[in-house]
């Protein structure tokens, strides 16, 4: 993704990156990236359990800023605006790496491992911020389903950003996706929507 410092952490990562760009994820070896860091197999698994985990090995950093945001988010605020609202920060923050992100997802999209644990850590990053929005007080259910609701527009908003060129602006992405769940819903309902 971005340039990593010159630990052994941060070289491996550097090293992963490169092989799975050139050659597919599939077709690279822990072997390999170890010794294109010019480390050994035991160094690598001293920072990643597998060569799944270094595209995800921001994610628990990830997670953490976002319930944060969810908790800090000034009461009378909507739960569903306080979700996007931290997710669209929290998105904003990868997109910015630009390129690399686009390239990270185009290799999580080719490989039904990786987009397995992809979905791991979409459900474990729902479950944290439905905890966060009990804590404002949000029922369980609600909670679940705004949870939910905030993850499917930040993962439509990505999406959308990762298949486009050039710069786009994230939190106009996850605008655009939550009106058009607003709509969706309105139209079930049988209302109008707002907004």
């Amino acid at each position: 993704m971005a340039r990593w410092e010159a630990g052994a952490d941060g070289r491996l990562a550097q090293a992963a990156y490169e092989l799975y760009f050139e050659r597919g994820f599939d077709e690279v070896t822990i072997a390999e990236i170890a010794e294109r860091a010019g480390l050994t197999k035991r160094t690598f698994f001293r920072y990643f359990a597998d060569k799944r985990e270094v595209l995800f090995s921001g994610a628990a950093a990830f997670q953490q800023s976002v319930v944060r945001a969810v908790v800090d988010v000034p009461e009378g605020v909507a739960a569903i605006d306080a979700v996007v609202a931290a997710l669209s920060a929290g998105g904003t923050g990868i997109t910015q790496i630009g390129e690399p992100a686009r390239q990270r997802q185009r290799l999580i999209d080719t490989s039904t491992d990786l987009q397995e644990r992809e979905m791991i850590k979409m459900a474990a990053l729902t479950v944290a911020i439905g905890d966060a929005l009990q804590q404002r007080g949000v029922s369980p259910l609600a909670a679940r389903l705004t949870a939910q609701a905030g993850v499917a527009v930040f993962t439509t908003a990505f999406e959308r950003w990762a298949s486009q060129e050039g710069s786009a602006e994230f939190p106009l992405l996850v605008h655009e996706a939550l009106v058009e769940l607003r709509a969706a819903l309105c139209t079930v309902l049988g209302t109008e929507p707002v907004g």
